[in-house]
């Protein structure tokens, strides 16, 4: 009788614990050189960003700064405009409706804007740009860094750091401008008469746009942003997308042009890698839709440009949409997005009747609980009031004060009160009326405050008349 072997199941008296790296050491990505049409939507999208950052600050209007923070004085002028903390739920109102600006954008086109719009993205191109000006394209500056130091690579480097510098440092001194007027803070910069929260917050942008931008560039998009990971709830299959055509492309791998591709069994990819080379966070696009793409169109670029050489249709990377690769009919409007837009529609209508229907003016009112009420004489009462007026529009205002409510109210000392631009003023007024006037069921009184020179700069506000029988 054959015998079978048994093998030993006896557990092992040695303790082994098996460990696991969850993470994976950072590899430096070299972004090569490349040409191509999205490339230059992003080169005019990303200039239009930093005009605006750097340019911004220096716009003047009526004289003063057009778009300055004034935290000092709690005031926020935005050209004619002057916010106040009091306004600060229209910033909010503001902020939501970005928000779904931004959905909207990314349930119909993906992430464009980490791709075209994103500061982080826009900053990180623009020091790449350095970097290649400086050190060479990609394939210079890895051989490069596996050679010893030299003279001539530290020159490179140096110049690659310095320009670096400058752009962070011109970035915090930007950004820094739109809280100190900048036409008085560059010079300063320059003489080195900054204050010291002037100095910690340009010296703080500077260091974040240095190390953002030049060190950890896609580690920010990956790890820190949140955008990428609520990204594709907002997803589906009718949503613009970078995709590979995998049906188009595989058998994928290097041929000469003399050979049948058909008869190989090749499909259109060529295996250059070009489209990984390109790529700013280091993704294979040819793997499938992942969370590290940002849609910047790189390797649509750089694909397509093989395509053309090699004789081949471009396309083989491109925007597209899950349901266009199936070879379905993508349906641009969808009950998604339509809610989407009506939202967005509707915020930005609600938005716009509160800013042009704002009024420039915030009135308070105070009665003197020192004293409710003065008897004047057996027939007339007088209360004392103190009137808060906030000017909130850009010129010197005077205002008129009156009082209704009661037949025969009246205002008996220095009706008009001026208010300069931007400030706050508390004034005191004396209201007078007739006992017989008053009765139980007339005590709310109105007290209006409007602009002598601008009828349509008023408020009026509610209060109480106190008697000796009320």
């Amino acid at each position: 009788m054959k015998k079978i072997p048994v093998s030993d199941i006896t557990p092992s008296t040695k303790k082994t614990v098996e460990t696991y790296d969850l993470y994976a050491k950072r590899e430096h990505i070299y972004v090569k050189f490349y040409k191509g049409i999205f490339k230059n939507f992003r080169i005019v999208s990303g200039a239009m960003m930093l005009v605006l950052f750097y340019g911004s600050p220096w716009l003047q209007w009526n004289g003063q700064q057009a778009i300055l923070f004034d935290l000092p004085n709690r005031q926020f002028h935005i050209f004619s405009a002057t916010f106040w903390p009091q306004d600060f739920m229209l910033l909010s109102l503001m902020l939501i409706i970005l928000a779904f600006v931004l959905f909207v954008v990314t349930v119909f086109a993906g992430r464009l804007w980490c791709g075209y719009a994103c500061p982080q993205f826009v900053w990180t191109w623009l020091f790449i740009w350095a970097e290649r000006i400086t050190e060479g394209d990609r394939n210079q500056r890895m051989r490069q860094d596996k050679k010893p130091l030299t003279k001539a690579l530290l020159f490179r480097k140096c110049a690659k750091h310095t320009i670096w510098f400058v752009l962070a440092l011109t970035t915090g001194l930007a950004f820094v401008g739109y809280f100190t007027p900048i036409r008085e803070l560059t010079p300063s910069f320059l003489a080195i008469q900054l204050g010291p929260w002037e100095f910690w917050w340009i010296g703080f942008i500077a260091v974040a746009t240095y190390g953002n931008a030049g060190w950890l560039r896609e580690q920010v998009c990956i790890y820190m942003c949140p955008y990428a990971r609520f990204q594709s709830v907002m997803f589906d299959p009718d949503t613009l997308i970078i995709s590979y055509d995998e049906k188009r492309g595989e058998n994928r791998g290097k041929r000469s042009r003399k050979i049948d591709t058909k008869a190989e069994g090749l499909g259109d990819c060529i295996d250059c890698m070009h489209c990984v080379n390109v790529c700013p966070t280091g993704i294979d696009i040819r793997d499938g839709l992942q969370v590290e793409c940002v849609a910047c169109g790189a390797c649509v670029d750089a694909c397509d440009d093989i395509m053309s050489r090699v004789g081949y249709e471009k396309g083989l990377i491109k925007y597209t949409t899950e349901v266009n690769l199936e070879g379905g009919k993508t349906k641009i409007l969808r009950p998604k997005l339509i809610a989407y837009l009506v939202v967005v529609t509707l915020l930005i209508l609600y938005f716009s009747y509160v800013i042009f229907e704002r009024v420039p003016i915030e009135v308070d009112v105070h009665r003197d609980r020192g004293q409710l009420f003065v008897e004047i004489s057996e027939s007339i009462i007088e209360n004392i009031y103190t009137v808060k007026i906030a000017n909130k529009s850009n010129t010197d205002l005077e205002y008129l004060i009156s009082v209704s409510g009661i037949e025969g109210i009246l205002v008996v000392n220095r009706p008009t009160a001026a208010v300069a631009a931007g400030q706050i003023i508390d004034f005191p007024i004396q209201v007078r009326a007739n006992t017989s006037n008053i009765s139980k069921s007339k005590t709310v009184i109105y007290i209006n405050v409007q602009a002598i020179t601008a009828a349509e700069i008023n408020s009026e506000v509610e209060s109480r008349f106190i008697s000796p029988t009320f």
